[in-house]
């Protein structure tokens, strides 16, 4: 797969509906953060500029540790570590990085990073951003530093695939670049993708399945309280408990008011889900925040492949820019994903000189500890 001129070609691939950001800005203003998220602490507004809107969240430094996608210290300290459970087979190198990581902590704190406005943060680990020109970006700028003095900017989810464009821009303006993970890009978008081995499987799997799918029109309460166990099973229990920690509540909020899309698998003998996805679906881009499954079934019974597969499959049938996240590294692989350096964009120049000293310390660390660290071990 070919994706050398995909920032070019896709200048308007994320749109940021207007009413989506409105309903999220809403929900998130009518109902406490906490029945939403349990593990997290944020305030959310709509901010526009250049024509472009963008939910905005407010976060202080006293309210960390907080959820990672809120919380600078908590993605490059808590979650850092937590991430060397995938060295469990060299326990050498396993205790060296948690001591890096360790030692950083001073500096991330020093950052004061936690301290921040940050633009464009849908509340999911993978935030698409739309384009931002020059102009854009001095404007915005501008006025949160004025309305903000205190506070870092910060906008996550800049890939090297798909924002090469805003990334070069954002330099310009003084932004900083903090490597944050490896995550995948599947994004061919022709009338007849290529299919590997696996990809075929996955779809003969979905074709002879025993469960039953479960369309988006098709979700009632009760498989809203079933899609946060299922989720809850995956991301919380198998993976880290440093995920955000999405409720039931959230789940049917979102689905109702227009931002997430539904479908799973439903057992036909108990008629309760054991599968699950919500699919995120910006303009041309498409990114997957819920996915969640019943870890106690077999796993021979392809769940999570058939999830991914249904993701895929969407992608492909509407012409989709398909943002995989991170992890599960060779399964993505395998199925015509490829790898692309995440980081998250900062401004300080308007904060104190010893912050900004620790951000420019923590993105010489990154570009040249962190990013052939994420590459080699596929993090």
């Amino acid at each position: 797969m070919s994706l050398g001129n995909i920032d070019e070609s896709q200048a308007d691939r994320v749109e940021n509906s207007p009413r989506q950001v409105a309903a999220l800005v809403e929900l998130f203003n009518e109902v406490p953060a906490r029945d939403l998220v349990r593990n997290l602490t944020v305030r959310l507004e709509a901010f526009e500029v250049a024509g472009r809107i963008f939910p905005l969240t407010l976060n202080d430094a006293s309210e960390a540790p907080n959820c990672y996608i809120c919380c600078p210290s908590s993605a490059y300290i808590d979650y850092a570590i937590d991430e060397t459970r995938n060295f469990a087979s060299s326990p050498l190198l396993r205790r060296m990085v948690r001591a890096l990581v360790r030692a950083c902590a001073p500096l991330v704190k020093a950052s004061g990073l936690d301290h921040q406005v940050q633009v464009n943060n849908w509340l999911y680990s993978t935030n698409p951003v739309p384009r931002l020109e020059r102009a854009a970006i001095a404007e915005m700028r501008t006025e949160l530093t004025t309305r903000f003095p205190d506070r870092a900017i910060v906008i996550r989810s800049l890939n090297d695939i798909a924002d090469r464009s805003t990334i070069a821009a954002l330099k310009t303006q003084g932004f900083r670049m903090l490597a944050a993970r490896q995550i995948y890009i599947f994004a061919d978008r022709s009338a007849a993708p290529s299919t590997t081995r696996d990809m075929k499987r996955d779809r003969s799997r979905l074709r002879s399945t025993p469960f039953r799918l479960v369309g988006d029109r098709d979700f009632s309460e009760a498989d809203y309280v079933r899609s946060e166990e299922l989720y809850a099973m995956l991301y919380l229990d198998k993976y880290t408990p440093l995920n955000p920690h999405y409720t039931a509540r959230y789940i049917g909020e979102m689905h109702r008011r227009g931002i997430l899309r539904l479908v799973g698998l439903r057992d036909n003998g108990s008629g309760r889900l054991v599968a699950v996805t919500g699919l995120f679906e910006n303009g041309r881009t498409l990114t997957q925040p819920i996915v969640g499954y019943d870890t106690s079934l077999p796993i021979g019974d392809g769940l999570y492949r058939m999830m991914m597969a249904m993701a895929q499959d969407h992608a492909t049938a509407r012409g989709l820019f398909f943002n995989m996240s991170a992890g599960a590294a060779d399964f993505k692989r395998r199925r015509g994903a490829v790898p692309a350096i995440e980081y998250n964009a900062v401004y300080v120049r308007h904060l104190p000189l010893g912050r900004r000293v620790a951000v420019r310390i923590m993105e010489t660390v990154l570009n040249w500890v962190g990013i052939p660290l994420l590459r080699r071990f596929e993090l």
